[in-house]
């Protein structure tokens, strides 16, 4: 920011999902003028198609030797799991995957858990602020979540697995017989096995965050939403320069890039390795169903979560190209789940796929970027954009006005990857 000049900073937020919004809410917080560029409309977004939780507990980056140890037996093409892996676009996935299997290594996977950990102990605080800030407190639902078996293997070891993991702040304990009969008159029957995790949360809908992010936004005259790509991000001497594809160009203070895979293309001397690393859901109308806070059906490895009249279920960790053609395949092994699940469903099925922005150590970039003056990270939060969205604002809108901020960011630097990286489609 400029100083004892009396002219107002000003700020470019390149992306309008919830970590860009987040940001330009902050940085207005500060007396910023903030312009946010974006195309698209706002479901393109990850951050509006995914399961609206607040996971606090996902401490553990999918960077580990365990997780890449069970990759085979989680392959969908193998065994109907949760992963899959576009073999078409061997060009976009390999060299990533390469820098994958390097962050799995145990020295590094370890100093990764311990960065995630004391990120995430960070969320639901900011959450809570941000929340009330929007004068909505009722956007953020703080009543855990469960974990729930049914299948025909004995669920005691994976429960057991699971309740000596690392689950950061927070807790987890097991389901009562009386908690798991209560959940009768939603599935139609008593899971064999259950978890509550307490310390955890959901949002009403991801849709309604962005809309009350984006109506305050709008609201305000310090703030502009454009919608208007970018196509280059230089900077030197004289600060950030941001050229736009109309032919214009603007010369702010500060430029926040969190505009998800596209980020990668657009800082000229900085190309992360990131990869649409993309999910799926289906959603439909319950017709009533009881209240129930967000579910995840292990055995399936598929979050539900109810917003409202509508639930939605997601899963899959697909690696290929952002503008692959989805796999009906994957929708449709979801209605299956959910039909399965005695879930009760009134509707014909909505179907979303979306593109998770993730690096290969499972970390997100946030910071400035080495030999960019002005120009900011805020990207690569893989599943937990919406989790990590108001404290990655917050670190945001400190490093932008030279204040310290709470924790280190030295797991998170934007280069920790190099300055040049071949690009990926």
């Amino acid at each position: 920011m400029p100083e004892n000049t009396g002219r107002v900073a000003s700020a470019v937020v390149v992306g309008g999902g919830i970590v860009g919004l987040s940001c330009a809410l902050r940085l207005r917080a500060r007396g910023m003028h903030v312009t946010v560029m974006n195309v698209g409309a706002p479901q393109d977004a990850a951050s509006w198609g995914n399961a609206g939780h607040i996971a606090v507990e996902q401490v553990m980056p999918l960077a580990s030797p365990q997780f890449l140890l069970s990759a085979p037996g989680r392959l969908f093409s193998l065994t109907g799991g949760a992963l899959d892996i576009g073999w078409r676009y061997v060009g976009t996935w390999l060299p990533w995957c390469l820098r994958y299997i390097r962050a799995c290594g145990g020295a590094t996977a370890r100093r990764g858990h311990l960065a995630l950990r004391e990120l995430l102990s960070h969320a639901l605080p900011a959450w809570r602020r941000m929340a009330c800030d929007l004068d909505d407190p009722g956007l953020l639902i703080e009543t855990g979540h469960l974990m729930l078996w049914n299948g025909a293997q004995d669920p005691l070891p994976a429960m057991r697995a699971v309740m000596s993991s690392d689950h950061g702040t927070a807790t987890v304990r097991p389901m009562a017989q009386h908690e798991r009969e209560s959940l009768v008159p939603l599935l139609g029957h008593v899971p064999r096995g259950g978890l509550v995790f307490d310390g955890t949360a959901q949002v009403r809908a991801p849709a309604l965050v962005m809309e009350a992010l984006r109506n305050r936004l709008h609201a305000d005259s310090g703030c502009e939403l454009r919608q208007q790509r970018v196509i280059r991000v230089t900077s030197g001497p004289q600060g950030p320069r941001v050229f736009v594809a109309d032919g214009t160009s603007l010369s702010p203070d500060v430029v926040v890039m969190a505009a998800g895979v596209g980020t990668r293309d657009i800082v000229q001397g900085w190309t992360p390795p990131l990869i649409a690393e993309r999910g799926y859901h289906v959603e439909w109308d319950h017709g009533g169903a009881p209240v129930a806070p967000p579910m995840i059906f292990a055995d399936h490895s598929v979050i539900v979560s109810r917003f409202g009249p509508r639930m939605r279920a997601s899963t899959f960790v697909e690696f290929t190209r952002a503008d692959a053609p989805p796999d009906p395949r994957k929708w449709q092994s979801l209605e299956r789940v959910v039909q399965n699940s005695g879930l009760p469903v009134r509707s014909n099925f909505s179907r979303w796929v979306g593109c998770r922005p993730t690096l290969p150590d499972y970390l997100p970039a946030i910071g400035p970027i080495a030999g960019l003056p002005g120009v900011i990270a805020a990207c690569g939060h893989q599943h937990l954009g919406l989790t990590l969205a108001p404290f990655t604002a917050d670190l945001v809108a400190a490093i932008a006005t030279h204040e310290e901020t709470p924790l280190d960011l030295h797991a998170f630097r934007p280069d920790r990857f190099g300055r040049a990286q071949a690009n990926a489609a």
